[in-house]
């Protein structure tokens, strides 16, 4: 059995969302199980009216409930120990859950994730990875909102995090891997991000393919398996292709109401146009993995719908059961061990 932690009063709907989500959940992986924290009055009322949830699921009262515009230091200072978000993500610590998924606030969850869990050895800051649906299938893009700004070394890091992501996720044995860049020319782009190129070709890991520099536009194309990018530039092309996908469903709901003839075609192209909306449904790619972390954390969109939050539940349950946690410290082990060994080499070829 999968067991899953649930903050399950997270996110702009709360319970509402969250536990009928988890229904769906439950109808696809009947090897599921769930532990949800939340405010008994609030969560109980819901959980009564969706017998199938109740019957694999143990509910816990917490006092608290992170509100999602606080402040992270704030939520650690009313919420430690005793809110949903926190007790959710101890549950992991504790070995009761193999991961916890929340909606919440997303600072709040990452301060509570890498204070609880703390983070890997070797890692400085954790990554939120993101899924990116493409032309060729999917591809991993991190960091889309963790860490505003990153040194050549955490680039280095995010990319190590991503690949053994891809790996667990897609069965890739090399996943290819890019770094995000204003061009693909060697001379182009900001100093950390040349350098991050540098010791990626370098480190030679055979847990992935470095393939040098990717522009915007690779993203979709689905060039590399992974996407390496700092928090801010990743979290605005993350925000940017959502709006993008909604805008075009938009035009296109436009465009075949407009006349009869249009509405006639639409008849005659509706399997197209079935297949076309299923692609650019954004609630599918939702939830973002917390990267680096000893333990597994999915934070869902605060905003997402029943299926929305299915979905970051699956991605979770895809997660541990594909073994990210061991595998991602496997390769880091390799990455750091081999950088260690590099100045006693040097140091040998001086004598």
């Amino acid at each position: 059995m999968i067991r899953i932690s649930i903050d399950a009063m997270g996110g702009d709907h709360g319970p509402g969302a969250t536990l009928p989500g988890l229904v769906r959940v439950v109808e696809r992986r009947p090897d599921i199980r769930f532990v949800l924290f939340g405010r008994e009055e609030i969560v109980r009322p819901v959980l009564d009216k969706l017998p199938r949830l109740k019957e694999v699921s143990e509910f816990v009262h917490c006092d608290v409930a992170v509100r999602m515009d606080d402040k992270p230091s704030q939520a650690l200072r009313l919420g430690r120990w005793k809110s949903s978000m926190w007790r959710a993500i101890e549950a992991v610590k504790a070995g009761e859950a193999d991961a916890c998924v929340s909606a919440g606030n997303t600072g709040a969850l990452m301060a509570m994730s890498k204070f609880c869990l703390r983070t890997m050895a070797d890692i400085e800051r954790p990554a939120i990875a993101a899924i990116w649906p493409t032309i060729r299938g999917e591809s991993i893009v991190l960091d889309v909102g963790a860490t505003i700004g990153a040194d050549a070394q955490q680039l280095v890091d995010f990319a190590i995090l991503g690949a053994a992501m891809a790996n667990a996720l897609f069965d890739i044995d090399q996943p290819t891997v890019g770094l995000l860049n204003v061009g693909v020319e060697e001379i182009k782009g900001q100093e950390e991000v040349k350098e991050a190129g540098r010791m990626l070709r370098e480190a030679a890991l055979e847990t992935m393919r470095y393939q040098g520099f990717v522009e915007g536009d690779d993203i979709g194309k689905g060039t590399v398996d992974v996407v390496v990018t700092e928090g801010f530039a990743g979290n605005i092309a993350l925000k940017s292709a959502e709006g993008t996908a909604r805008q075009i469903g938009g035009y296109l709901r436009e465009a075949m109401n407009r006349t009869l003839m249009a509405r006639i075609g639409y008849l005659f192209a509706r399997g197209a146009f079935a297949r076309l909306r299923e692609k650019m449904d954004v609630r599918k790619s939702n939830g973002g993995v917390f990267l680096g972390l000893k333990g597994i954390v999915v934070k869902s969109h605060g905003g997402a719908d029943e299926e929305g939050f299915a979905a970051a539940v699956e991605l979770g349950y895809e997660m541990v059961k594909s073994g990210l946690y061991e595998k991602t410290r496997s390769t880091l082990d390799l990455y750091h061990a081999r950088k260690l060994s590099v100045p006693a080499v040097d140091a040998a070829s001086r004598v």
